[in-house]
């Protein structure tokens, strides 16, 4: 492990010391990468993709990262990982098998590939370690460049703790904002929008934050020249160049096989991110990757012969041994003896990763081999079992899968068979057991989860009438909150000077501050990264994304980081984002679109919520703020003017999450909906009611969870008629709503009729009234439908319209 760099002046024996553990760190490194493309080849490991050729730059940025700084990087960093002491031999194997015991493999529990990595931010309980005694690395993604967007965030909390007082525990989270965020990317992924679009945001925000590009000149096997103009990220990036009188990036460039070059540029850009907040872009170009993109293929087939030999010769951990040779810190005979013992090393932690990985799976195997024997003695079919046994024992290596496969195809012949009981019993116990291994934390499991967050109703005086904005049930909401957590802030795009633009925030920038209610540039990908960033160092951001449709621009950092991140590090990282929106019925296709369907089934892992109006939503951010996982809050766009009472408990009311509201009880039918299309279907059941049809009503008020007691049923048990309403595309969230209720809840046994769906047209929402009108459910096609359904029951009753 890499010790923190000082202003200790060392002696040449120190250096000399230093300089031989800098390089036992990059040869043990490249040897795991040797050796794990080698598992990946005789079939022990899945898939490989290794650091091997960026060690010696990764070294230099290890030794400028202190205790409370946080990585958030790319599938290559394994040397920095173990240079700052986050991983070992044994738990990079461990990986690479995909070990799902999170005491074995503590980066994902086996739920990621390799590579991938991340600290414990939280103790076994949920609550938060001290960030600031351990040094941090946010739960790597695969997709590219999209690390980028959570960087800025956890570049930004080191802002927001430097400049805001009376946050509580700050200590635990910061050092005076003295902390750094380290980003990492490949060369190629520079070319994503998310790359630029948060090197302009850090710009502008002006964040301690370091940004190492690691340039081998490929992308795969695309060569840089159609990656980048101009064929270097640093050439294209010189118009954001901080001089003295702007803001914008310190940008320095340096070998990366330049050892000594490596740790004068990363001191450089420590002092300038951590003293003066200002971001700094390292280019760390000439770097190689011996082993090609990953064990999917051989990089000699995109790289001609003259490359290839560079590649060989420019190694940065050969030129690395030149280096000390050339200075006399190591001969050649003192190095290679360094290389014999890391291969031992290496070989020593692999076989210890894969005895731990393989030997629960092989005991599992004979125990279930044991009792299929004692099974076969009493079985008319004990020379199948038998074989079963013998196939199954036979299997030097077993997974899991191999195992509950032979046993559940076993169930199908004992169907009628005494010992069908015992093997049923086992695969139930054993399918539990391990399913768990691969499908806990999606939610927070913590004692802070939604659910703790119990129902407080609105007060209201005596005399309170619905003569208020909606609007201002949001605001005075908002100003309770920011009182009361002094973590709490919220930014977006108009959300400060104006107050949002529908005058949600009025008036709170001036009260406090434009760090906690704050404007944005128009860029939504890197605004959820703001809030992702930090909310992973403690804080409780509101991330306002101006239109429901707008949340499109960073659907895909939502659903990969945010909805993935309790999940990927098995509930050892939480970022309790709340995003803030409105959307549902306004006017045309970009700013009325309801792609519910879209965001249920892509933020699993996120809980979204769909209030009927300001009251209801205040409700869930006060509920949201005692809880310790990410929410999309979905306000409705055409209520902020729409009347409603004033409470007087404001940031203490709370609407419960998971739980479903009976706006009207009814015997004939139940109508099932949310958001803004409820004025219109209790508008429609009033005129239905007209016509001798009692229509109960339910507020769904959030699809995930997905009422939790299973309230809607009970409806329907007592109506025995369904139908959704949604503004939706066909097949939308209604096809998610009815498998809920008719699958998840048993609903099928009490209908009568067939359950229905009204939803809006498979387009966008035309523009303006008569768009709106023809696009979406209207109060006459609610009331049409129910009344056809009413009359296919009762004819006579309920003659046809048509």
């Amino acid at each position: 492990m890499i010790k923190e760099k000082t202003d200790t002046a060392l002696t040449f024996e120190d250096f000399k010391t230093e300089v031989l553990s800098d390089y036992r760190i990059a040869a043990l490194s490249r040897e795991c990468s040797l050796m794990g493309r080698k598992e990946v080849l005789t079939g022990k490991a899945k898939f490989g993709i290794f650091g091997d050729g960026k060690e010696v730059p990764q070294l230099a940025m290890a030794k400028f990262f202190k205790n409370g700084d946080f990585r958030s990087g790319y599938y290559r960093d394994q040397t920095f990982m173990m240079a700052i002491g986050q991983l070992s031999v044994q738990q990079f194997f461990a990986g690479l098998y995909g070990h799902n015991d999170i005491k074995h493999e503590p980066m994902s529990a086996g739920r990621q590939m390799g590579g991938h990595f991340t600290t414990h931010s939280l103790n076994e309980d949920g609550s938060w370690k001290d960030l600031t005694k351990q040094k941090n690395s946010s739960a790597d993604i695969s997709p590219t460049a999209a690390q980028m967007p959570r960087l800025l965030g956890l570049a930004q909390a080191s802002k927001i703790y430097r400049n805001i007082q009376g946050i509580p525990n700050k200590d635990s989270f910061s050092d005076n904002g003295n902390e750094i965020a380290w980003g990492t990317i490949g060369n190629a992924s520079t070319s994503e929008g998310v790359f630029f679009e948060t090197i302009n945001a850090a710009g502008v925000l002006q964040v301690p934050l370091i940004m190492s590009v690691w340039d081998d000149e490929y992308g795969i096997s695309v060569h840089a020249k159609y990656q980048t103009t101009k064929e270097s990220i640093s050439e294209i990036l010189k118009g954001y160049q901080k001089d003295s009188d702007t803001n914008g990036f310190e940008i320095l460039k340096v070998k990366g096989w330049d050892y000594a070059g490596l740790i004068a540029t990363y001191e450089k850009a420590a002092t300038i991110a951590r003293e003066k907040h200002i971001p700094v872009l390292i280019h760390v170009n000439q770097l190689t990757q011996p082993q090609g993109h990953s064990s999917s293929g051989s990089h000699e087939r995109y790289k001609d012969s003259t490359r290839l030999a560079w590649e060989k010769d420019f190694d940065c951990v050969r030129q690395m041994k030149l280096w000390m040779i050339a200075i006399n810190i190591a001969s050649p005979e003192d190095l290679e003896v360094i290389d014999l013992e890391i291969k031992k090393e290496v070989q020593e932690g692999k076989k210890a990763a894969w005895n731990a990985f393989i030997e629960p799976i092989i005991q599992d195997q004979k125990q279930f081999v044991f009792l299929l024997d004692r099974m076969a003695t009493s079985s008319k079919n004990k020379e199948v079992i038998l074989k079963y046994a013998a196939d199954l024992n036979k299997i030097k290596n077993p997974l899991k899968k191999e195992i509950l496969v032979t046993a559940r195809k076993l169930l199908r012949l004992v169907i009628d068979e005494s010992c069908k009981a015992e093997l049923s019993n086992w695969i139930t116990d054993y399918t539990a057991k391990k399913q768990k291994e691969y499908s806990s934390n999606l939610f927070s499991e913590s004692k802070l989860n939604v659910f703790s967050a119990k129902e407080v109703v609105p007060e209201y005086a005596k005399d309170a009438k619905a003569d208020t904005d909606g609007r201002m049930v949001l605001r005075d909401n908002f100003d309770a909150i920011f009182t009361k957590y002094p973590e709490a802030l919220i930014f977006g795009e108009d959300a400060g000077n104006i107050g949002d633009v529908n005058q949600g925030l009025v008036g709170l920038q001036e009260k406090y501050g434009e760090l906690r209610v704050a404007d944005v540039g128009i860029r939504e990908a890197s605004i959820i990264g703001q809030g992702i960033g930090m909310a992973l160092r403690g804080l409780r951001p509101i991330a306002e994304i101006q239109y429901l449709d707008y949340l499109l621009y960073a659907i895909q950092i939502l659903s990969d980081d945010l909805a993935t991140l309790q999940y990927r590090t098995v509930g050892k990282q939480k970022a309790p984002l709340i995003i803030r929106t409105r959307g549902h019925r306004l006017e045309g296709i970009w700013h009325s679109g309801s792609p519910m369907g879209m965001i249920i089934n892509a933020l699993r892992g996120i809980h979204v919520l769909v209030p009927r109006n300001m009251t209801k939503a205040a409700g869930f951010y006060n509920s949201l703020l005692e809880c310790d996982e990410p929410a999309l809050v979905i306000e409705c766009l055409n209520g902020y003017r729409i009347k409603e009472k004033m409470p007087l408990n404001y940031g203490e009311f709370k609407t419960p999450i998971g739980v479903i509201e009976v706006l009207k009880k009814g015997a004939d039918i139940t109508l099932v909906s949310y958001g803004s299309t409820l004025r219109l279907v209790e508008q429609a059941a009033k005129e239905l009611q007209e016509t001798g049809i009692d229509c109960e009503i339910i507020d769904i008020q959030s699809l995930l969870p997905f009422d939790v007691n299973k309230d809607i049923v009970k409806s329907i048990a007592k109506t025995n008629r369904l139908l959704v309403i949604d503004e939706d595309v066909p097949g939308g969230a209604s096809a998610y709503i009815l498998q809920q209720i008719i699958e998840n809840q048993d609903g099928y046994n009490h209908l009568d009729s067939k359950p229905q769906t009204l939803t809006a047209k498979a387009h966008r929402p035309a523009y303006g009234t008569d768009g709106d009108y023809f696009s979406k459910p209207s109060i006459e096609d609610i009331f049409e439908r129910v009344y056809a359904m009413m009359n296919e029951v009762n004819p006579s009753k309920f003659p046809g319209l048509y």
